[in-house]
């Protein structure tokens, strides 16, 4: 009779424990889906090196300033 009872009470426990595994899978599956696909955040930034190259107009397409004609005129 005793080794009924343990069988019995072993069984129930390990129904219980797989219940309540089943259940876990069951409620959490979109966290544990969002843990395994997550990206851990870079510990160093990346860093952008940005270099902007304007290349100049030669002196003849270059708009004459207009101070020497003021200097020109004030005289």
């Amino acid at each position: 009779m005793f080794a009924f009872i343990a069988a019995a009470l072993f069984g129930s426990a390990f129904l219980l424990a797989m219940g309540t595994i089943g259940w876990m899978l069951v409620v959490y599956r979109d966290k544990m889906a969002a843990a395994l696909l997550f990206e851990p955040i870079p510990e160093h930034p990346p860093v952008y090196n940005l270099r902007v190259r304007r290349t100049r107009p030669s002196q003849a397409c270059r708009p004459m300033s207009v101070a020497p004609i003021a200097r020109a005129a004030a005289a």
